[in-house]
Order: structure tokens, then sequence, then C-alpha cells
């Protein structure tokens, strides 16, 4: 074998290993950016479903307050103030839900929840309210779809600063460009004008067990 041959075998051996190179390369290219736009999809669909959590919790609270007020009103005749806060905090979670808008559904739950100490302490000022189980599993339920809706409204937060940060940091700010990944707006719902759906269970007044 001459030394022409043996150049030409040692190239071809040379242009293969670039080519495997090459072809491993891209192998890692393509899964990076799979990775990465998988990301991106996945962080919104979790944006969305805490943003309809959020809205499935305020539902459940406002319907809790009907329950709340025949329950308790006719031991606090003198209380009409707390009835009328609870009767606008009702309206306000409900026109929240309607709009669509997370800043207002967030800022109604606060509303909401800045009632349930109130509330707890006419109740405990009351022996009979005090007494009373069904009143003490309303209360746990308002306090429990209160921290609920708290959960949500930090996940929201954080879901979307992680989203927003990945989306502006280099090298994954190629792939959200490449894609169209646009900014999410925190607190705001994702796609203006969408309703948070309420279904199922929570479409149903809650129901106190009076055993």
């Amino acid at each position: 074998m001459n030394e022409l041959t043996m150049n030409f075998l040692r190239l071809g051996v040379i242009n293969m290993s670039l080519i495997w190179i090459l072809i491993i390369a891209l192998v890692i290219v393509i899964g990076w950016v799979i990775s990465i736009y998988n990301f991106f999809v996945s962080s919104k669909a979790r944006i969305k479903a805490a943003v309809q959590e959020i809205g499935n919790q305020l539902k459940r609270q406002a319907d809790l307050i009907p329950n709340l007020e025949s329950s308790t009103k006719g031991y606090l005749t003198h209380e009409k103030g707390v009835y009328e806060k609870l009767t606008e905090a009702r309206k306000a979670i409900a026109g929240a839900i309607k709009s669509g808008d997370v800043q207002k559904m967030a800022d109604a739950g606060a509303k909401l929840a800045s009632l349930i100490p109130n509330i707890q302490v006419l109740v405990e000022s009351n022996p009979e309210l005090k007494a009373s189980n069904v009143v003490a599993k309303l209360m746990d339920e308002l306090r429990d779809t209160a921290d609920k809706v708290m959960f949500s409204r930090r996940l929201v937060i954080d879901l979307t600063a992680d989203y927003n940060v990945k989306r502006v940091s280099v090298p994954s700010n190629i792939v959200a460009n490449m894609f169209k990944f646009e900014e999410q707006p925190g607190l705001i719902t994702p796609e203006k004008g969408e309703h948070v759906e309420v279904g199922g269970e929570e479409l149903k007044t809650p129901k106190v067990d009076l055993g």
C-alpha cells in the first residue's frame, strides 16, 4: 500500500470522525432545545393552573359566606357592619372571577382573609357560637381556602419569575425568541379577558355536616 493510499485512508478516518462529532453535537443541541421548549410550555401550563386554583378557592370562599351569615346572624344582631363587609367581599370576589384578572382576585381574597380574624373574635366572644360545630367547621373551611389562595398566589409569583428569568437568560433566550415565548405578566391572567373556569364540585355551595 503506497503512501498516497495511506493518506486517503487517514483523511477518510478523520472525515468520519468529524461527521460523528457533528452528529453527536447536533443531537445534543436538539435535545437541549427540546428541553428548554418543554420548560416554557410546562411553566405556562402550571401558571395557568395556579391562576385557576385561585379562582376556584375564591369561588368556594364566596359560597361559604351565606352559610356563615345564616349560622351567626341570629347571635350577632348588633354586628351589622361585619355582614356588610362580608357582602362587599363576596361581591368583589364574584366580580374579580368574572373579569379573569388575577390581581383583582388576589386583592378580593386578601380583603376577605382580613375579615376572618375579626369574625373569629366575635365567635369566640359568644359562648353559643363558640360551642357550635357548624360555625367551627365554616371558620375552618374559610381559613383553609384562604391558605390555599395564598399558596396559589405565591406559586403564580414564583413560576412567573422562573419563566421570565429563563426567557431573557443566555442561552435559553435563543429558544424563547425562536418559538416566540412572550413574557408572563405575573398576577395577570395569561390571556386577557380569559375567565377562570370553575367546574365540578366547585360549582356547588359547600355543605356543612350538622352531625
